[in-house]
């Protein structure tokens, strides 16, 4: 390509911009494309299950097990579910150089979640404490698992959509 005086031609501007463009978009597929399907189940079955051991942790009294033993369950899951993640996190970059992300997602998805999961999953159990019924902590494990459901379906959308 020849250039006059050293600076490029209107047209060669233009096309270095269209494929600048194209990469920014195919970065952004990347970063878009769903999680690993184990990590994407790792995190939906940690999701259902920590409301029913915070929920054991939070009970007047011994519920099912006794309070020790939820407790080392909700920290063995939360450490396995943190563990699954840095190993997730690692292969996703080394596989496509880009790292997961949530950031991609429209705002006014992942605003609502971000403030609305975590206090029905912690509310649940607050919940359970004071009424006593287990359908509190049920309720809570059906509605995380179904926004990690939708949350990777929406990544799998977004990936799809960008590609």
């Amino acid at each position: 390509m020849e250039t006059s005086g050293g600076r490029p031609t209107p047209e060669q501007a233009h096309f270095a911009l269209a494929d600048t463009e194209h990469i920014r978009a195919s970065v952004a597929a990347l970063s878009a494309t769903p999680w690993p399907n184990w990590f994407f189940a790792t995190l939906t079955l940690y999701l259902a299950a920590l409301p029913i051991a915070y929920g054991g942790v939070m009970a007047d009294e011994d519920w099912l097990l006794t309070r020790p033993v939820w407790m080392g369950i909700m920290v063995a899951i939360t450490a396995l579910y943190v563990a699954l993640l840095a190993v997730a996190a690692k292969a996703w970059r080394e596989k496509t150089g880009v790292a997961l992300r949530l950031d991609v997602l429209p705002k006014r998805a992942t605003a609502p979640l971000a403030v609305g999961l975590p206090s029905i999953l912690v509310g649940s159990a607050f919940a359970f404490r004071f009424t006593g019924w287990p359908g509190w902590l049920l309720a809570a494990s059906v509605i995380g698992a179904a926004a990690s459901v939708g949350f990777h379906l929406a990544f799998v959308r977004l990936h799809r959509a960008s590609a």
